[in-house]
């Protein structure tokens, strides 16, 4: 009998899965998905429209040039909707070898088996991989196991099945759903708003989120109020130890009290100082707490946010690696179902670690909140509770704080209840009445173990007050308040929002929110989100067209219905398809006639190159201000911009009511009474700007402004040696220089530190483009020198250089690149090498890709050093 091959997603499970599996296995790594719908990288040029044959009519022509758009975007969609949804999957960008080495592979095994993630995309994978590795279907078989032991590893393998169709089935229904929504959205909304815009499916409904929430802050009307506290002390004759206490008043003759205004408050005050403070009432009740269940990946996200400060993205990730060393289940999981034996040895272990108070007479079970929740998966838990945090090893700080979390949360929850005495304290004075809460622990209980979250000023412990006492006012205080708008999406608050409207899946939230904030529509100011302008325009005409896609219930309705019925087999895809397409594709043709036009605002201020009026513009990147003789003929026409620096995303929230502080002194519109956003043209002028989409108000302020994050001219301009000055624009902070003849300018990255100077470009006519009538030009870029057609934006062609093709310009080239000269122009296999940048590194190094294995090579301390594929061998070449 042959060995069978094993193939699992992650590279980090190759070798445990390996140790426990023994020598009859090959276990290799797909390292994720290894086809997919296909991209600019991977599209299978057989399939390209042909061109419009040249002896048609105008009429014929223009019906021509409508089929052919309509059929290159199909061609790039990858799906094609008018042919029953025939797929053309591609290999993944990079994945060649990775297919080509488990093709080899399975030829030498006596079976396959598909060991991928347990969820719908999972299932895809392993089909994917079938599909690819091809003969008898015999040969492979599926196994899934929900945590990476050796107990659950060799159940699974004891108990292989085959794929589940019907889940692939809902896999690719929402895979080509977000296709065809992004393809065909896109352009309509490139032609509508403004060029390299796109919409998702269920992206765009987080966006609705964020936006609604935007607008619900924005007319909130913020009141000013007062509270009134009085220090309290109990009377001389007799002991109070822990001193004053501090009472709020609530009441004035029975109504709830809350001066609006600093008069009513300190008349009030006046009044109490000749008041004599009796407790009225001295109310005890029990009360307990209960343990919440075990995580959910939601759960999971919006715990290690508000208690650890992580990311959604970072605990994910931290996740992954705890769940591919085998010390959690998998983290992907609606349900908070527990096996058996996973309930059976937490109680165990909780009877002999504490006191038989701890442990409830019977296990306790929690229902998911989530519609969808599949009961057959567990929720995140550790795979052995006797795994203890301290007593683990992990790689880094991360993994033990989050698994900390983890391992803390399953415990508590089979626990007993934690108990309190609730005592509540009523003093009259006069008219007024003022409480005091606080509560006693009388059985911490699952607390032991999870620690609940303070409740501000009710835990604490007050004195034994009888009805009737009299107390001594030792100081009254009063403080100023406004009315809170509704609080921002955290991370963590989107997550919880998402998963209770059903929009999406616990795989899908990192995505999700990672998404959104890519394309612009909101950003993360002070862990907070916010709606740009873009993103509010963006939402505004989608609604107006395509209600039903970015309606709530109508997208859970296809997540918790259509898709889980075609996963159950209930559903037929192919229909849930043609429905949603039917619906969609009429939307969209009354959208291409009806949606009107985003309309810039015209102003008053003056270009600086021609005269005109300039206008207020809203492109991908946010608003800016343009000339209005863009629009002239091009003979006529001037292509100046002015930066508009939003004022407020650099402004630093200094506590929880600054928001509403803020939107008091907030300028209001004139012509529709919305609040307005103030934006700096330069140190002399600010502009406000309406925030309603559909209003074209503005105002103009001069004066002497500070530019946000400017303290003067820092560094030198590499061109003229002129200062250089940093500003703020549309695509984030950068320095200008400051002389009129020089337009030079300078990135700042991430990390704060200023972009160093960029080469000049270098035109490379003998280079020609592939499939366009174009030649390339040399560029240096963020990410290192690259070749680009020299039309661009109009022809988007860009790809690395090879060596041999710098050495002709060595004369040209900058010289912080010479040393790239002395790279080898092949490698050991004869393969031409290109010249590539490691991010990680921030180093570029040269790359030979092709048949066989990749090879690579790095400069340093003057020489050439080679790392073939993943080995780690070195071996030095010199330069020559």
């Amino acid at each position: 009998m042959g060995k069978s091959l094993v193939i699992v997603e992650s590279p980090s499970k190759v070798k445990t899965i390996s140790k426990y599996l023994g020598k009859d296995y090959v276990v290799k790594s797909s390292r994720g998905h290894v086809r997919d719908l296909p991209t600019s990288g991977n599209l299978d040029k057989t399939l390209k429209p042909q061109p419009i044959p040249k002896n048609l009519n105008a009429a014929d022509k223009a019906k021509a040039r409508e089929a052919r758009l309509r059929a290159d975007r199909i061609y790039r969609m990858g799906v094609n909707p008018d042919k029953n949804w025939i797929a053309n999957w591609a290999i993944t960008v990079g994945k060649d070898n990775v297919v080509r080495d488990l093709k080899s592979a399975a030829d030498r095994a006596d079976s396959v088996y598909l060991a991928t993630d347990l969820d719908r995309e999972g299932e895809a994978i392993a089909w994917h991989l079938q599909e690819l590795i091809g003969g008898d279907p015999e040969r492979f078989h599926r196994v899934v196991f929900n945590e990476i032991t050796k107990a659950a590893v060799d159940s699974a393998f004891a108990n292989p099945g085959k794929i589940d169709l019907a889940r692939v089935d809902a896999f690719k229904t929402r895979r080509y759903l977000d296709r065809v929504v992004g393809y065909e959205l896109s352009p309509l909304l490139w032609d509508k708003i403004a060029r390299g815009l796109s919409a998702g499916r269920v992206q765009s409904v987080a966006v609705r989120l964020v936006v609604e929430k935007e607008r619900e802050i924005r007319a909130f009307n913020v009141e000013e109020y007062w509270d009134l506290f009085a220090d309290l002390v109990q009377s001389a004759d007799q002991s109070d130890p822990s001193g004053s206490h501090r009472f709020k008043v609530v009441r004035f003759k029975g109504e709830d009290f809350s001066p609006s205004t600093e008069s009513e408050a300190a008349e009030a005050l006046e009044a109490l100082r000749n008041c004599e403070f009796v407790v009225a009432k001295h109310e005890r009740r029990p009360t307990g707490s209960r343990p919440q269940g075990p995580f959910t990946t939601s759960t999971l996200q919006q715990v290690a946010s508000t208690r650890l400060g992580f990311r959604v993205r970072r605990t994910m990730s931290t996740a992954q690696s705890l769940y591919e060393r085998g010390l959690i289940t998998y983290m992907r999981t609606d349900s908070m179902h527990l096996s058996n034996d996973a309930v059976e040895s937490v109680r165990k272990f909780i009877g002999q670690q504490y006191a038989s108070r701890y442990l409830p007479e019977s296990q306790r079970t929690y229902a998911s909140k989530a519609k969808s929740a599949q009961e057959a998966h567990e929720g995140i838990r550790p795979t052995s509770v006797l795994a203890r945090p301290g007593d683990t090893e992990f790689r880094n700080a991360d993994e033990r704080r989050l698994y900390d979390l983890i391992w803390r949360r399953f415990v508590a929850c089979q626990m007993t209840n934690s108990q309190y005495e609730s005592v509540t304290t009523t003093v009259s004075a006069g008219d007024y009445e003022l409480v005091i809460r606080g509560r006693v622990v009388l059985f911490d209980g699952f607390t032991k173990v999870w620690q609940a979250p303070a409740r501000k000023d009710e835990d604490q412990v007050l004195p034994p007050y009888v009805e009737g006492q009299s107390l001594q006012l030792e100081e009254l205080e009063k403080k100023q308040h406004f009315t809170k708008p509704p609080a921002r999406f955290r991370e963590a608050s989107l997550v919880k929002e998402l998963e209770e409207r059903g929009v999406g899946r616990p795989s899908t939230y990192e995505s999700i929110i990672s998404t959104i904030q890519d394309r612009g529509y909101v950003t993360l100011r002070d862990r907070k989100f916010y709606a740009e302008p873009i993103g509010e325009l963006v939402t505004e005409k989608l609604m107006e067209s395509f209600s039903d896609l970015l309606d709530y219930e109508f997208t859970s309705k296809m997540e918790t219905e259509e898709l889980d019925g075609i996963a159950d087999g209930s559903k037929n895809w192919q229909k849930v398809l043609d429905d949603f397409y039917r619906s969609f594709s009429k939307n969209l043709k009354t959208a291409n006639k009806s949606m009107e036009r985003k309309l810039p605002t015209k102003t008053s201020i003056k270009c600086s190159e021609c005269g005109r009026n300039m206008v207020i513009r809203i492109g991908s990147t946010g608003l800016f201000l343009g000339c209005d003789g863009y629009f002239e003929s091009p003979k006529n026409r001037c292509r100046n911009t002015m930066d508009l620096t939003d004022v407020e995303s650099s402004l630093q929230e200094a506590d929880d009511e600054a928001e509403a502080k803020e939107l008091r002194l907030k300028k209001k519109c004139s012509d529709c009474g919305t609040i307005m956003s103030a934006y700096l043209i330069d140190e002399t002028r600010k502009i406000h700007i309406c925030q309603d989409q559909g209003c074209m108000g503005y105002e103009l302020e001069t004066g002497k402004f500070e530019i946000p994050g400017y303290d003067g001219p820092e560094i030198e301009c590499d061109k003229c040696s002129s200062p250089m000055q940093r500003l703020q624009g549309r695509f984030g902070a950068f320095y200008s220089c400051t002389s009129d003849t020089c337009s030079n300018t300078r990135k700042i990255l991430r990390n704060g530190q200023v972009a160093p100077p960029r080469a000049d470009p270098i035109p490379m006519p003998e280079l020609r483009c592939e499939d366009l009538d174009d030649h390339y030009v040399l560029r240096d870029g963020a990410s290192g020198i690259f070749l680009a057609a020299s039309k661009f934006p109009k022809n988007r062609k860009t790809r690395a250089p090879l060596v041999k093709e710098l050495r002709p310009y060595a004369n040209k080239l900058d010289p912080k690149f010479m040393y790239l000269l002395t790279a080898p122009a092949e490698d050991p296999a004869g393969r031409d090498t290109s010249v590539r940048f490691s991010r990680k590194r921030q180093q570029h190094y040269v790359r030979a890709e092709g048949k066989g294995k990749p090879w690579a090579a790095f400069f340093e301390k003057g020489n050439w050093v080679e790392q073939s594929g993943a080995s780690t061998r070195r071996k030095t070449t010199r330069a020559k």
